[in-house]
């Protein structure tokens, strides 16, 4: 079964990381609460898979940058 593969803009996806790292005070603590976020991700949507070609890691840096300029957005 072929699905079909969504185009994601890396200068944007970098763009956001970037803010996530830089609004941080601990480089090494962002990346691990990115890699936590994906991870759980990864096991919530596991039986709901509702993007197949959006990898864990890029769904969780765009959530929480989402939460970083958007602070209206219920987030952990």
């Amino acid at each position: 079964m072929l699905h079909k593969r969504y185009q994601f803009d890396s200068s944007q996806i970098l763009q956001r990381a970037e803010d996530l790292v830089s609004a941080a005070s601990n480089r090494y603590q962002i990346t691990v609460q990115v890699a936590n976020r994906a991870k759980r991700r990864r096991y919530e949507d596991f039986d709901n898979i509702d993007d197949p070609t959006m990898k864990p890691v890029l769904r969780a840096i765009i959530e929480m940058s989402d939460e970083l300029t958007q602070p209206e957005i219920i987030g952990d």
